[in-house]
């Protein structure tokens, strides 16, 4: 995909005395009194802010925190505690400038954080005049924020329409050569695990799958639909039975080309759903009609384990058991350390997958990982994410 990158701009020399506009994703976890509990965002928002600022540009940024109503400012709407927490990491005061939208007074070398974009009115329904507004603030529009990338609002959208200049952020850029890596031009074979509680939730994302990859684990409940398509008993496990023919339509989409869909021979069950409940290897035909499948078993990962090891690429998205507890936490933990020992380029997105990247302290060996839930998801299902498609646009003029 060809984009504008920012760091081209800048290494032109192109930024020097321009105002910018970065929409950054600020929307960081708070704790009741409004102090960030987690500031992975704003860490990660810091590189591009520091190299408009090193280019000689005037820096505003932006981004939405929360689910704030339009037109109705509340205190607890205000990025008030991020424009604490960005002044520290950048060593500098960061001003907060509310009401920006008619005009902001800022100089060549200034940063200043312009208050939660969600606020404005119109900003949500990508309203063309308050696009048009904001484009007016600034010469070069910068996208940083992937985890909006799917949603074509004001400040991703219609901004970038109508800017002098639209361009990619560092962390947008990265994101975009690492889908490309993974999903355009993979090196094979292509490894996808797909695991979550409902098949429902990710159909659209198996079936776009299985037009494209070599294998296609599936894990959790969705890995339970399948093994009921594949004609075995799960007992009283959390699976989707109306679904059973789209399980089997993916299994015979992938048979068709030659790949497959590794089914489960042996897993691990419980009676009751809890932390404390007493788990039982079994093979997968001895499923009782009172058992819970919470984790698939060691012979199963073992040979996942081996599989991925010699992957080309692998795209992960979700925990394959229920790894918060540690009598079922062991097919994620063999398929994560996997994937840490595999020469493949891994690309892993979405919360669970994260909680279970950083339990299993994997991060350096996981190729990229994706700061973006939704927008990581639509990419999978095979979409084209809004704000994708207009810097692409936007580039080819």
């Amino acid at each position: 995909m060809n984009v504008i990158r920012f760091s081209d701009l800048c290494a032109q020399g192109k930024v020097a005395g321009q105002r910018v506009f970065i929409r950054a994703d600020l929307n960081v976890p708070q704790a009741d009194d409004g102090s960030i509990t987690e500031d992975t965002r704003v860490r990660a928002s810091v590189p591009c802010i520091q190299m408009a600022l090193d280019a000689g540009a005037a820096v505003m940024v932006t981004s939405h925190l929360g689910r704030p109503t339009e037109g109705a400012f509340k205190p607890e709407d205000s990025l008030a505690p991020v424009a604490k927490r960005l002044g520290e990491l950048l060593g500098r005061d960061v001003a907060l400038v509310a009401n920006w939208v008619e005009g902001v007074e800022l100089a060549p070398g200034q940063v200043v954080l312009l208050e939660n974009c969600r606020v404005n009115k119109g900003e949500k329904k990508n309203n063309e005049a308050l696009a048009r507004k904001m484009a007016a603030l600034c010469d070069i529009y910068v996208n940083d924020a992937f985890g909006t990338a799917h949603r074509a609002e004001g400040t991703t959208y219609g901004i970038a329409q109508f800017a002098p200049i639209a361009c990619a952020g560092p962390l947008l850029a990265a994101e975009i050569d690492a889908i490309g890596k993974a999903l355009a031009n993979p090196k094979r074979p292509l490894a996808a695990i797909v695991a979550g509680s409902k098949v429902s939730t990710k159909l659209t994302i198996l079936k776009s799958l299985s037009q494209n990859v070599d294998q296609l684990i599936v894990g959790g409940g969705i890995a339970n639909t399948f093994m009921l398509a594949a004609g075995l008993k799960i007992g009283k496990s959390l699976a989707e039975a109306d679904l059973v023919n789209e399980a089997k339509a993916v299994i015979e989409a992938m048979k068709a080309r030659g790949a497959e869909v590794p089914i489960p021979t042996d897993v691990v069950t419980a009676k009751t759903f809890a932390a404390d409940a007493v788990a039982t290897v079994k093979k997968a035909t001895d499923v009782a009609d009172d058992d819970l499948i919470l984790d698939i078993g060691p012979e199963t990962a073992a040979k996942l384990a081996n599989q991925l090891k010699q992957a080309g690429t692998i795209v992960w998205n979700g925990p394959v058991g229920v790894f918060e507890f540690a009598a079922f936490e062991n097919g994620t933990k063999v398929i994560a350390q996997a994937i840490a020992e595999s020469s493949a380029f891994s690309i892993a997105g979405g919360g669970d997958t994260l909680a279970a990247i950083a339990k299993y302290g994997i991060e350096k060996q996981i190729g990229y990982i994706s700061t973006g839930g939704g927008a990581f998801l639509e990419i999978l299902e095979g979409k084209t994410l809004p704000a994708f498609e207009i810097l692409a646009k936007r580039a080819a003029g």
